[in-house]
C-alpha cells in the first residue's frame, strides 16, 4: 500500500508522442508491477517552468512520460504541501494553472480529476492537477503556475475546509 492507503498508483505511459495516464496495481511490496515504465521514457528532456507562490520562475528538465508531480518531487522543488497524496487523486494539492494555449495541449480532464479540482483553492478555467499531466515533447517550455495556497480535503476529519 502507498501512503494514502491504496494498493494502486497512476503512472504515465508513453505511446509514441502521446502520454497516457494509467492505473497500475501495486505488488505486495508496494512497487509497481509495471517494469516497462523505464523503457517507455525517452532520453530527451522536456523543459518545464514553474512560477512559485512568490512569483519566481523555477526551471526544471524532465523526461517525456514524467508527470508534473514527478518533476516537482524528482527536482526537489519546494512547493509547500504540493502532492500530498502522491498522485493517487485523493487531494488537490498539486493544482497548477496554465495559460489557455498550453491548457488546450494537455489533453482531456477525467471525471475523477474534475472532482478533485472542484476542491482546489483558486480554481480557474485552466486549472489541472500536476499528477495528471504527463509530459510530452509537445509541452516543451510549458509554464505552470502554482496557486497562492493549497486546499487539502484530507486535512479535516469531515472533509470540510
Amino acid at each position: 500500500m502507498n501512503s494514502s492507503g491504496t494498493n494502486s498508483e497512476f503512472n504515465c505511459v508513453m505511446r509514441g508522442e502521446k502520454a497516457l495516464r494509467v492505473k497500475v496495481w501495486l505488488s505486495p511490496a508496494g512497487r509497481s508491477d509495471n517494469t516497462s515504465d523505464q523503457n517507455v521514457r525517452s532520453d530527451s528532456k522536456v523543459t518545464v517552468h514553474f512560477i512559485n507562490r512568490d512569483g519566481e520562475k523555477i526551471t526544471a528538465k524532465a523526461s517525456p512520460g514524467d508527470s508534473l508531480l514527478d518533476v516537482v518531487i524528482n527536482e526537489d522543488l519546494d512547493f509547500d504541501g504540493f502532492g500530498a497524496c502522491e498522485g493517487t487523486l485523493a487531494c488537490s494539492t498539486c493544482h497548477l494553472i496554465f495559460d489557455e494555449e498550453m491548457y488546450k495541449k494537455l489533453g482531456p480532464v477525467t471525471d475523477e480529476e474534475m472532482d478533485m479540482l472542484d476542491l482546489a483553492y483558486g480554481l480557474t478555467e485552466t486549472s489541472r492537477l500536476g499528477c495528471q499531466i504527463c509530459l510530452t515533447k509537445s509541452l516543451e517550455g510549458m509554464v505552470a503556475r502554482v496557486p497562492e495556497s493549497v486546499a487539502d480535503i484530507r486535512q479535516t476529519k469531515d472533509g470540510s475546509a
